[in-house]
């Protein structure tokens, strides 16, 4: 799992999110992991649909906007 890119440091970042616990779970990783807040986390979870994605979205983003 680890060569194939779906774990990031000890957390499974690619992953279903199939229910309520696992949704929190994902937007709890954005928290600990972009420290934003959890409307943010929860909103940037939904439009991207993974966690893996909102993470490479939100770094990707916050990159074009230090560099204008």
């Amino acid at each position: 799992m680890i060569k194939l890119g779906r774990v990031k440091g000890n957390r499974m970042v690619n992953m279903q999110l199939s229910n309520r616990k696992l949704i929190d779970r994902g937007v709890q990783m954005l928290i600990d992991e972009l420290h934003i807040n959890k409307a943010e986390a929860k909103q940037l979870l939904q439009e991207q649909g993974s966690v893996k994605k909102a993470l490479d979205a939100y770094k990707t983003n916050n990159c074009i906007t230090k560099n204008n």
